[in-house]
């Protein structure tokens, strides 16, 4: 059986499945912008699809939401074929893109009850849920105002609020919270924990580190069109060390030498970091030994040399550190893929 084949069977047969793909392809020119992508979302969580720019995010969930045609591979949504049964996988779904969909000229209760309408709810109806909705997004006080006057958290809160006016089964967040502030990247947060509250699903697309590991309960990273990675942040974390060691040095000049002592007793990568009294230390998973027992004996040999560390933790390698081992490059490094899939985006959109 081909792994198209099994795919299918197995969406028919597993409704607890919100999204399941398999070898998910999608060319531009010469470009594969997405390149054999497996992806097995669950009903009723958040799951990040985490990669830098130019990954082949936007361009998967294009896909998934009907909005691109594959060139290879085979998609499901709730057991429906998003080529095949497009109209059954649109009536489940809605879609939250990068960029503001609604009318900066209208007020935000206008574009509410315009977008009621052309769903097919009554006037009334339509008003009532868009006031409901605008208090639940914290909006009312701007509910009066053209979305041209909104600040960029409003912005967002607006569009999420526009695309669950009918509560969708499966809602896409692609990168909902670039370029906003902390305030309102908080908030948005909470309004995707609130719509998972309520049972929808929600496939996040993301490039931030900390909002994949806020949200989401399973992760697959992305990078240059392949899944390289997936599983619970957890998982992930493990998968690349037993543990980190987060240190500070009274003395910057005692750095270089700092650095080939973790080397050597924790038989481990050492990064420098930013702060200059500052150094990372991600152990591996191969020695007998607990993450404990390896950072006690290192900042032992510390000692015996003469360095002092002024502050010192150990924890799980945090998802910067995974992604980096995973990739050899930050989420902000970007793929040759990034150009294209952007003007393929704005043309699909």
């Amino acid at each position: 059986m081909s792994p198209q084949s099994a795919a299918a069977g197995r969406a028919a047969e597993a409704p607890d499945l919100a999204i399941e793909t398999a070898s998910l392809v999608k060319t531009f020119g010469e470009t594969r912008a997405v390149d054999g992508v497996d992806l097995t979302v669950p009903t009723g969580t958040v799951y990040g699809v985490l990669g830098p720019n130019g990954a082949g995010k936007t361009t998967t969930v294009k896909m998934l939401a009907t909005l691109l045609r594959p060139d290879g591979g085979e998609a499901h949504v709730f057991g429906h074929d998003v080529v095949r049964e497009a109209d059954a996988v649109r009536s489940r779904v809605s879609l939250t893109g990068q960029y503001a969909s609604v009318d900066e000229d209208l007020t935000g209760t206008e574009n509410l009850v315009l977008l009621g309408r052309l769903l097919g709810h009554h006037k009334r109806t339509a008003r009532d849920r868009a006031a409901q909705l605008l208090e639940a997004f914290g909006l009312t006080d701007a509910a009066a105002k053209q979305v041209k006057h909104y600040s960029g958290g409003m912005r967002r809160r607006i569009d999420i609020a526009a695309s669950i006016l009918n509560t969708p089964d499966l809602l896409f967040l692609d990168e909902p919270t670039t370029g906003l502030d902390p305030r309102s990247r908080n908030q948005v947060w909470d309004i995707v924990r609130a719509v998972v509250a309520q049972g929808t699903t929600v496939l996040l697309t993301t490039q931030y580190l900390d909002e994949a590991d806020q949200l989401a309960s399973r992760i697959a990273v992305i990078d240059k069109g392949k899944v390289i990675a997936e599983g619970t942040k957890g998982e992930l974390k493990a998968s690349v060390g037993a543990g980190s060691v987060h240190l500070r040095l009274r003395d910057p000049a005692q750095r270089p030498e700092a650095e080939e002592v973790l080397r050597l007793a924790l038989d481990a990568t050492v990064q420098r970091e930013p702060d200059p009294v500052a150094l990372t230390a991600r152990m591996g998973t191969s020695t007998s030994d607990t993450a404990a027992e390896q950072a006690a004996r290192a900042l032992a040999e510390l000692a015996r040399c003469g360095i002092t560390v002024d502050n010192f933790s150990l924890g799980q390698p945090s998802l910067d550190e995974v992604f980096l081992a995973l990739t050899g490059h930050d989420t902000e490094a970007g793929s040759t893929t990034g150009s294209t899939e952007a003007s393929e985006g704005e043309v699909a959109a």
